[in-house]
């Protein structure tokens, strides 16, 4: 965060279906010292509080209205229908929109899905929510297709539910006021849905690094002047001749022996090779 900016808590919206608890967690984990705070709000309502201020974020349903809003697609729901344990359906493991030809399906007011058609029969009235609906389908009145979140949190042990392949989906994104710039502790919440790791440049300014010394020519050479320098030349040049010496010496000696043995030749008799 810019030194300009006091930590605060960082407020975060949800619609029914969607699990947060993953990225929260990551959250308190980089950022143990500005705390989150969570509202469940309905996808009706959710967008009206994100444009008042009252929420930083929110996890939405698509569509979005992109024109005060920036939204990051997450990833799109399973369909499902919702019925009882002993109906046909739940005979199959997944079932298309003629399946359910004959069944009433209710439509809540707070339906998530963009249905061009209604599968099934037409109730006689629209449920004010989903959880209404859902308690319709326990007391055996009608089915309900739903995204399968939504299935989930409603969950009952009378009832199931089985995938529609060819319903409409839902897609759950992340969506938050337009600001120029984003604010900081945005683009925190941002790079932890997208997956950023920590030391990722995005957000949270990091220091700078510090760019290495140079090092002299001198020292680069292992010497620490022009005396060094001379010194490493001539140990260099000491062992090639220790070497080269070496090496004219059939038997493995040094030059030094060899050449003391020519002197000796000199002051007295010459010595016979073995």
């Amino acid at each position: 965060m810019t030194g300009s900016e006091v930590p605060h808590a960082f407020r975060l919206a949800y619609v029914p279906g969607v699990t947060p608890a993953k990225w929260v967690r990551i959250w308190n984990e980089r950022l143990p010292d500005v705390p989150l705070t969570l509202a469940q709000v309905s996808s009706a309502e959710v967008f009206g509080v994100l444009r008042s201020g009252d929420a930083d974020a929110g996890f939405v349903r698509l569509p979005v209205d992109r024109t005060d809003l920036s939204a990051i697609p997450l990833y799109t729901e399973t369909t499902v229908v919702v019925v009882p344990k002993d109906h046909l359906v739940a005979a199959a493991e997944e079932i298309t929109s003629e399946d359910l030809a004959d069944e009433v399906v209710w439509h809540p007011l707070d339906d998530t899905l963009d249905w061009e058609k209604l599968p099934g029969q037409p109730a006689i009235e629209r449920p004010a929510t989903t959880a209404d609906a859902i308690e319709l389908v326990a007391a055996g009145v009608g089915v309900l297709v739903v995204p399968q979140s939504l299935a989930r949190l409603h969950h009952r042990r009378d009832l199931t539910y089985r995938p529609v392949s060819d319903a409409p989906t839902s897609r759950v994104a992340l969506s938050w006021p337009q600001a120029e710039p984003t604010p900081d502790l945005v683009e925190e919440f941002i790079g932890i849905v997208r997956g950023r790791t920590v030391n990722s440049t995005r957000g949270r300014q990091q220091t700078p690094a510090q760019p290495k010394a140079k090092r002299k020519p001198s020292e680069r050479a292992g010497g620490t002047g022009k005396g060094g320098g001379a010194g490493g030349g001539a140990r260099r040049g000491s062992g090639a001749a220790s070497g080269k010496s070496a090496g004219k010496n059939p038997r493995g000696g040094s030059g030094g022996a060899k050449s003391g043995g020519a002197k000796g030749a000199k002051g007295g008799k010459p010595r016979r090779r073995p």
